[in-house]
């Protein structure tokens, strides 16, 4: 935990209460908000530092328990897919959406940030999460890192997405096909809606995060995120 960090409780409307760690940036007065939602396996201190480095230029930064219905303070071995995948499976879309909106009020209220400059990121698990996110709440961004599940299964909310969608691929990952990820493109397109899809071909999945890290992926993505974000905040 770095100096302006700290674990909060969000109180959820289904009447749950879920844990998160928050990242705030130094100095005063109000400005962008953004959700980092975790992959599956958990909010672990990879995930705790990336929210730490968003909270580094300038974000107040939130990092929901998005399983905290079934478990708290979980986190896992990323070699440990037996472990994550029941939780994994159990998440419906309500649940995130009501997850997700709730870090979007605390960030209005509780951390201050102004309601037309709130972002999410995710990754994985997260960045499905926050393609629904997009399409439920007023975001002024988000991005999607190597989101599994968006196609085919939530392509009917292109439509619906509210602020402009930036979503990272790697090209060797075996879990998301070029097939799947041009059926996202195709479908924000066909919507109409801002966006920007970038593949890494020599990435695979994971590649942000210490789960398969890869260096050159994971600060070239952090430049063009970073840089989309400024543009959709500014409007």
């Amino acid at each position: 935990m770095t100096e302006g960090s700290n674990q909060v409780v969000v109180r959820v409307s289904d009447g749950t209460t879920m844990n998160a760690y928050v990242a705030r940036p130094s100095g005063a007065g109000s400005g962008p908000g953004i959700m980092v939602l975790q992959d599956a396996f958990g909010v672990n201190p990879s995930l705790r530092e990336i929210a730490d480095r968003y909270a580094g230029i300038g974000f107040v930064a939130i990092a929901p328990e998005l399983f905290h219905r079934r478990v708290t303070g979980f986190t896992a071995d990323y070699n440990d897919l037996e472990a994550v995948m029941p939780h994994v499976r159990a998440l419906t879309v309500d649940e995130l959406i009501a997850d997700t909106r709730a870090c979007f009020d605390w960030l209005t209220t509780e951390g201050g940030a102004k309601r037309n400059q709130i972002a999410s990121v995710g990754f994985c698990m997260g960045g499905r999460a926050t393609f629904i996110a997009n399409s439920a709440l007023p975001l002024a961004a988000g991005i999607s890192y190597y989101g599994g599940g968006i196609a085919p299964a939530l392509l009917d909310r292109a439509g619906q997405l509210h602020g402009r969608h930036l979503f990272f691929w790697g090209g060797q990952d075996k879990g998301i096909s070029p097939e799947q990820q041009h059926a996202v493109a195709d479908a924000v397109r066909a919507a109409g809606k801002r966006f920007v899809s970038v593949e890494f071909s020599h990435a695979n999945h994971g590649f942000f995060t210490a789960h398969r890290h890869d260096p050159d992926a994971a600060r070239e993505s952090w430049a063009i995120g970073t840089a989309f974000l400024e543009d959709a905040l500014r409007g």
